[in-house]
């Protein structure tokens, strides 16, 4: 008889599409065709020009985070290749970019407040039957994307990739700005996202299986057999004792980053999921997979940033989700695809889409999802909730990357849902600039002085202070601030202690101690019990 084997908890996984890491904005077709042809491949392109110039920045902590290809100016070969293939694999989706942006133009320059009608004749061949030209309320044209049908018309999971391989300590490479070329210790997957055979596979760090079955699901190379072997033992991995909770209260634990549990006896809440993998290698004390609960009721998507959205955690939990709460989109807005339809397309089905103000019952009480601003570089993005979670009469704010760009919209949100035991708060305050994220979308290139002004930023001290003074609150944390060590590999963040972001929210923590509110930044781990 078979012997049963379980997935070993340290073995990492990384989606990839194209050969990148896999975020939010590469699976909707339109996005991730920008994203093709203004990021990846001009990235490419570079490094195959000039390799030993890309070798040099990715040394220099001032750029991390860049657009500079990290394979020590090695693999030029590799990634001449997979500029090749990427023309070829992408030729229909680099033809949609194409049309949207030449046609953008058009647009632009032509809709001067006439009727639009005539240039539905215009419209190119790749965009035909899938958009609507609109003005809004000023006399500005855009173009409306009706995103369902662009996704049947456009999205495939043919170049989808799961990369599979051991991992023994904190340090990954950043991810984003360095396509994957096969590395000898890894195993690729190519099979979708979506494929039940992933969740099988990943549940199996909690359920085992038989060995010869689980390599039945996949086409492993026959020189990778016993790599891919080698990630399953017949041990049972240590999972902690008190994963599940069964208090009468209600207790907390800090993840890291924005990662928040929350749990009662009857329901298990998780915010923004981005876990660590067990490290015996480090001594930084934190909580891993081995630490979530055996099902997970609620999980909650603050924004459809990269770092709160993750699909790497995602697909792992996949077996022990319930449902999935998100924010709703702007319709039809290329910089704001919809959540609901991303995650469908990764195989996800219980999804509850909220609207600011909506809220989902619980029996102990309930999740308000509340209006955030700023944090998205002044663009029209909807697809942004912070959230109250109200249980067992405690109410717990979790305001993410909440710019208070407008104090009296904290007037009417406390005085909605009264005030708050906790409150949770990002401080970023000196974010990156738009087109680190947001331009590939660009048609027209945006002057250099309105990129650095118009950032990624969270609200700093003066900001802050005010939420944390209208909430009412007894305790203050800031979170969300990326410095944990296993969060580089997507965050690219190095802060000193002159860095504005420590400043500000050192002046925040000192400042609600001072007002005698328990404070602190938060940073690994941390657990509360309230009764």
């Amino acid at each position: 008889m078979e012997s049963n084997y379980y997935l070993k908890s340290n073995v990492k996984v990384e989606p990839l599409i194209w050969r990148w890491y896999a975020w939010p904005y590469l699976i909707p077709p339109a996005t991730a065709s920008c994203n093709i042809v203004e990021r990846h491949l001009k990235i490419m392109q570079s490094y195959a020009q000039n390799p030993q110039i890309h070798a040099q920045c990715v040394k220099d902590p001032k750029l991390l985070g860049g657009p500079f290809i990290d394979l020590d100016g090695q693999k030029v070969d590799e990634v001449k290749r997979l500029i090749e293939q990427t023309k070829k694999d992408c030729e229909v989706l680099i033809g949609f970019n194409n049309a949207l942006k030449d046609f953008d133009r058009i647009l632009q320059t032509e809709a001067q407040g006439d009727s639009l009608e005539a240039l539905y004749s215009r419209i190119p061949l790749p965009l035909k039957g899938l958009i609507e030209i609109v003005y809004d309320l000023n006399h500005k044209p855009s173009i409306r994307l009706i995103e369902p049908l662009i996704y049947r018309k456009y999205y495939s999971a043919n170049h989808q990739t799961v990369a599979l391989s051991e991992i023994s300590d904190d340090y990954r490479k950043f991810v984003l700005s360095t396509p994957r070329v096969d590395l000898e210790d890894e195993i690729y997957l190519n099979v979708p996202f979506s494929a039940k055979e992933l969740t099988t596979l990943f549940g199996m760090k909690d359920n085992p299986l038989g060995l010869e079955m689980i390599k039945s699901l996949f086409e492993i190379p026959s020189n990778k057999v016993k790599l891919f072997e080698s990630f399953f033992t017949t041990e049972k991995p240590t999972a902690s004792s008190d994963r599940n909770y069964q208090g009468d209260g209600v207790r907390i634990r800090y993840f890291g980053h924005a990662c928040v549990l929350i749990q009662t006896k009857s329901v298990a809440i998780l915010i923004d999921p981005v876990i660590s993998y067990p490290m015996s290698s480090s001594n930084m004390p934190r909580y891993t997979f081995s630490d979530l609960p055996d099902y997970i009721d609620y999980v909650i998507i603050t924004h459809n940033h990269q770092d709160h959205l993750m699909f790497e955690t995602l697909l792992q939990l996949k077996h022990k989700i319930g449902q999935i709460v998100f924010p709703t989109n702007t319709s039809g807005s290329l910089q704001d695809p919809s959540i609901k339809l991303i995650l469908q397309h990764v195989g996800f089905s219980q999804l509850i889409e909220l609207k600011e103000m909506d809220s989902v019952s619980l029996e102990e009480g309930e999740i308000i999802g509340l209006p955030f601003l700023g944090e998205h570089c002044d663009l029209n993005i909807q697809s942004k909730l912070s959230y109250c979670i109200a249980l067992n009469n405690h109410k717990f704010l979790f305001a993410a990357d909440s710019n208070n760009l407008d104090s009296s919209l904290y007037d009417n949100i406390f005085e909605w849902i009264g005030p708050i035991d906790m409150l949770f708060l990002g401080m970023e305050c000196e974010g990156g600039p738009l087109t680190w994220l947001y331009g590939p979308l660009l048609t027209q290139p945006i002057k250099r002085v309105h990129d650095r002004n118009r950032t990624l930023s969270g609200s700093n001290f003066d900001k802050a202070w005010v939420i944390a003074v209208k909430s009412g609150c007894k305790h203050a944390y800031v979170y969300a601030m990326g410095q944990e060590p296993w969060l580089n590999y997507v965050m690219a963040l190095k802060y000193e202690k002159e860095s504005p972001q420590i400043v500000e929210s050192d002046k925040f923590v000192r400042a609600c101690r001072e007002k005698g509110l328990e404070s602190e930044r938060l940073f690994g781990r941390k657990e509360w019990n309230i009764s």
